[in-house]
């Protein structure tokens, strides 16, 4: 059971009485004729050959608030996408799959290219656009929320606890970062934020100063969590990161464009766990190794924009001092493994430090010789503003793919 002890600047919503999720949907469903909920999942097609997927589409069959789901399919032929429309043909809401690699969808993108406004890269962070783009131009939620399609230890409760705090008329937060427990197979898991994150900030405090910024970074629990949710107004102007450093760049954006009041983070899981990346000290452009780079890319630019200025005397002195509080963080994981029993690897734990240290520096170097990187991808008001149509081009290509690539029975129909 989670205490109520509010850490930082953040609110900090607990799970106090493990409320029966029947309850909150009950209020969810009430909150639902005031302010419509929808649920974005992006999704790899490998993602519908593993366990934990079709898990997730069975509790959200059971979910009775959300007025759409919205499902960006990355990296699948057009078999792939007619298969995914059936796998997702018995959710009850009203679901839409965006074929991200169709020609419609491609050409969307295209049209974008020629403007200077199209994601540079795939991944994540483009396909999360996409589909925030799409709920946009469907206008038929004023509050969404966001997660993985690889939780293993998925419960409806995740989300109804996750959507909660914005989907309330009564509550005046604009945005919710999840949180949980990373535990599982008997170790402490989550290495990138134990061992990078959080001694990084401490690190870049130490180093740069007193920081705004960072002690914000330092409120959120978990800042790596991949769920959150927003009041709908807030994608328009939200820039999202194409790389892995979505999620530290959606907390800057957050904190650039809302007073801190308006955010929260909430306790959504008494435990989770999702598929791991290999640690790939042999190659920085996978794994997390690719990621550590991305985030601590993330995290200097943010602190340059308001103003700090970085060298490679300043990033050799940030290496380390993260270095030594990072050691310092395995002392105080490895004893609290023992202390609840689990299993631990200081060896593993300790490589993965060197490398994020490595990784450190790497990212500081990219940033001091592309110091005119554009890493986040344009918001939606710039893209209307450059291209008013294309929202109603996107909305008419998904329903094209969608109309087209159905099976038969559904079509007919009429869903």
């Amino acid at each position: 059971m989670g205490d109520f002890y509010q850490n930082g600047i953040i609110t900090t919503l607990h799970n106090l009485s493990r409320r029966p999720v029947e309850e909150l949907e009950a209020e969810l469903l009430g909150f639902s004729g005031a302010r419509p909920m929808a649920l974005v999942l992006p999704s790899l097609y490998s993602e519908l050959q593993g366990p934990a997927l079709q898990h997730i589409v069975e509790e959200l069959a059971k979910v009775p608030y959300l007025e759409q789901i919205v499902i960006g399919l990355d990296r699948a032929s057009e078999a792939e996408y007619r298969h995914a429309l059936e796998y997702f043909s018995g959710l009850p809401q009203d679901v839409t799959v965006l074929w991200n690699d169709g020609p419609r969808m491609q050409a969307i993108d295209e049209r974008l290219r020629e403007e200077g406004l199209a994601p540079t890269e795939k991944g994540k962070g483009r396909n999360v656009w996409f589909c925030f783009g799409y709920v946009l131009a469907s206008d038929r939620a004023e509050a969404v929320a966001l997660h993985d399609c690889d939780i293993l230890t998925y419960s409806r409760s995740l989300l109804a606890r996750l959507i909660y705090p914005v989907a309330n008329p009564a509550f005046h937060y604009e945005f919710c970062k999840g949180y949980y427990a990373r535990v599982a197979d008997g170790k402490i898991n989550g290495r990138v934020n134990r061992l990078l994150v959080t001694p990084l900030i401490r690190a870049l405090k130490r180093v740069c100063g007193p920081s705004d910024f960072l002690d914000y970074l330092d409120s959120f629990r978990y800042a790596l969590a991949g769920e959150f949710s927003f009041r709908t107004d807030v994608i328009r102007d939200l820039r999202i990161p194409a790389d892995w450093g979505l999620e530290v760049g959606v907390l800057s954006e957050m904190k650039r464009n809302y007073a801190t009041t308006r955010l929260c983070q909430v306790d959504i899981a008494d435990n989770y766990d999702h598929k791991h990346q290999d640690l790939s000290p042999e190659d920085a452009s996978k794994g997390l190794s690719r990621m550590s780079t991305d985030i601590s890319k993330a995290v200097f630019r943010k602190l340059a924009t308001n103003g700090e200025i970085f060298s490679t005397e300043t990033f050799r002195t940030i290496k380390a001092v993260y270095y030594r509080i990072a050691l310092d963080f395995i002392e105080t994981y490895e004893n609290e493994a023992a202390i609840n029993g689990l299993s631990f690897d200081r060896h593993s734990e300790e490589q993965a430090v060197e490398l994020f240290a490595q990784n450190i520096m790497r990212a500081g170097a990219h940033f001091l010789d592309k110091p005119m990187d554009t890493p986040f991808i344009a918001s939606w008001s710039r893209v209307t503003s450059a291209i008013p149509d294309i929202m109603s081009q996107m909305v008419e290509a998904v329903e094209a793919d969608n109309r087209e690539f159905s099976s038969p029975s559904k079509s007919q129909s009429g869903s």
